[in-house]
């Protein structure tokens, strides 16, 4: 397992199961060409990565920020785990050169791909989880994130998910989003409205808040989830 040597010292970690490290670099394609050479992909490792992060990175969220509200913590949240942040994580611990990729996902540039490292970088984080538990996995997620969410913060890179959903709309489709009130509910003391935002005629988000505008914003954000599957399946 030395060939994983560099890999270790760039995460600050030494691996006591060189087979959870393994299984983390492994992608479906590798498997397929080479059925006896591993045992397991790594996309179960990419679940537990996923759902370690959103852990890890909501509990550095919540006491580096003690009076910010739960809807900006959820937007930092979002932008530090989405999957352009994470495969930029991945290539700075150029976990890339390391995967186990089958002859034609290499062919296609897949070592570059932002949704393969994405997946790669969750496993990492996933077999490091198992291998030596939070203590070990606290420190590398915090180290990458700590100047990401500098920029983030600075170009405001969380906020205003209307404009940001707008600006891809007329750049994909020279469409701008529109947004209707599709239903309200409760006392007008604590009325919740429902928003949806529409490109032509269809739907491509809804949202619930305490106005409309937070109701829009909401939508956008759901919008904008669903471009970055369709941006992810595109790459």
């Amino acid at each position: 397992m030395n060939r994983f040597g560099e890999l270790e010292n760039n995460l600050n970690i030494q691996f006591k199961d060189y087979s959870l490290l393994m299984r983390a670099l492994t992608h479906r394609s590798y498997l397929n060409e080479n059925p006896g050479e591993v045992l397991e992909d790594n996309e179960r490792l990419e679940f537990l990565g996923d759902a370690v992060l959103d852990f890890i990175v909501g509990a550095y969220l919540y006491h580096r920020f003690p009076e910010m509200d739960e809807g900006e913590l959820t937007s930092l949240r979002a932008a530090l785990v989405r999957a352009k942040t994470l495969a930029s994580f991945a290539r700075q611990l150029e976990i890339g050169r390391f995967l186990l990729l089958g002859y034609g996902e290499t062919e296609n540039g897949g070592r570059e791909r932002t949704p393969l490292l994405c997946a790669s970088f969750e496993a990492v984080i996933g077999a490091v989880y198992l291998d030596q538990g939070l203590p070990a996995v606290k420190p590398l997620v915090e180290r990458l994130i700590s100047p990401a969410l500098t920029e983030i913060m600075a170009e405001s890179l969380h906020k205003d998910a209307k404009s940001e959903f707008q600006v891809w709309a007329q750049a994909k489709f020279n469409i701008t989003p529109r947004y209707e009130v599709s239903g309200a509910s409760g006392p007008d003391h604590a009325k919740e409205f429902t928003v949806q935002v529409l490109l032509n005629e269809d739907v491509w988000g809804e949202g619930i808040g305490r106005s409309k505008q937070r109701a829009a914003q909401a939508a956008a954000k759901e919008a904008i989830a669903k471009t970055e599957a369709l941006d992810l399946e595109n790459e």
